[in-house]
């Protein structure tokens, strides 16, 4: 029987564009789960850990961070095996070359496709080295007259999965077809177990270890695989290692009082210290509504770890129409037509309309 933690797509170094400066923390976050999937493997007595795929955002990442990669894995209480994924491919000048590496004996980074023994177990990695291929990483392993448990580790974009990045194409057979126990994936960054049709679910992406981005389905975890004997099929059991949650609330507006029931969900919402809260809304919105929405953009900017609003779907209520007409004769009318027929951005057409009537109002008081 083995034991093991399988994970993938830590993306060390994320770029994190349009956060800031809280992009810092985030990616700090990630190093911080890192250390928790590395803890969870040792309270598990794991005999080793996988990684597979895109440990790195990319080959350009600071020497630094390398180096603190490397000292969080040496710490861990077993062996670590890795393979390079299509973000950091093993290129030259990749961060694989990067010479911290010698001092981590207890991690061994694939760079070849060969059978690599160990006690009761046999790893084929199949590590890439170049970002995008049409190519089947895993086509080389053939296992079918192997006495020891067969483990598969590849990165790539199994066949109907829904993922964005269609490149190393894995047939959903791959495992059954290679004679493999289990082939350990990477690249999807949710939870998932795929199996040829009729059999065990073999083939395992774990998601990211702490969430990438919105949208992700299951992300946030480490597997935890257990394998009874050849043939056993195998034990995978998602952990939670994450630490924030992404969430997005999107919202049509058809009454009134819709825009206070949001402001209420959104001040009751758990744990927003560790949420990053995209809230997107559309439809129809009274002159009345700006001070709601005023109240919504201050809670979402101060309640959560990070927030963003988006009111670009939002368009003033037809019935509001008929006080552009009552503008006095002149520029005020004629901006206030211009930005109901014209082709503007939504975003600033909305928040336009609704600034010119607000001080309409105020000057009619």
């Amino acid at each position: 029987m083995v034991r093991f933690l399988h994970t993938a797509d830590w993306q060390i170094g994320m770029k994190l564009t349009g956060f800031g400066a809280m992009g810092e923390r985030i990616r700090g976050e990630r190093l911080s789960a890192a250390e928790r999937a590395l803890r969870m493997a040792r309270e598990n007595r794991t005999d080793f850990i996988l990684i597979t795929g895109d440990l790195f955002e990319d080959n350009s990442v600071d020497r630094a961070l390398i180096q603190k990669v490397v000292d969080i894995l040496k710490r861990a209480h077993c062996p670590v095996f890795i393979i390079p994924g299509n973000h950091d491919p093993l290129v030259p000048g990749s961060v694989w070359e990067d010479r911290s590496w010698q001092a981590a004996e207890n991690v061994v980074v694939f760079r070849e496709n060969a059978p690599y023994p160990l006690p009761g177990a046999v790893l084929y990695p199949c590590p890439l080295a170049e970002k995008q291929s049409a190519k089947d990483p895993t086509a080389w392993i053939h296992a079918d007259n192997e006495e020891r448990i067969a483990i598969g580790l590849a990165h790539g974009s199994v066949e109907g999965a829904p993922i964005g990045e269609w490149d190393h194409p894995i047939p959903r057979d791959a495992a059954a077809r290679s004679g493999l126990d289990y082939l350990a994936l990477g690249h999807w960054h949710s939870f998932a177990v795929f199996g040829a049709e009729g059999s065990a679910g073999r083939m395992a992406y774990p998601g990211t270890h702490e969430a990438t981005s919105f949208g992700e389905r299951d992300s946030g975890n480490v597997s935890l695989v257990e394998i009874d004997g050849r043939g056993a099929a195998p034990s995978v059991t998602p952990v939670r290692t994450g630490a924030l949650s992404w969430v997005t609330v999107d919202e049509r507006i058809s009454r009134s009082d819709d825009l206070q029931s949001i402001l209420s969900r959104i001040r009751e919402m758990e744990n927003a210290e560790s949420t990053l809260l995209k809230l997107q809304l559309s439809g129809f919105i009274t002159p009345e509504g700006r001070e709601r929405l005023d109240d919504i953009e201050r809670v979402v900017a101060s309640r959560f770890f990070w927030g963003a609003t988006d009111f670009g779907g939002l368009t003033p209520a037809p019935e509001d129409d008929s006080w552009i007409e009552e503008l006095p004769p002149g520029v005020l009318r004629e901006v206030g037509k211009r930005l109901r027929t014209e082709s503007v951005d939504s975003r600033v057409r909305t928040k336009a309309l609704l600034e010119l009537y607000s001080l309409i109002k105020e000057a009619r008081a």
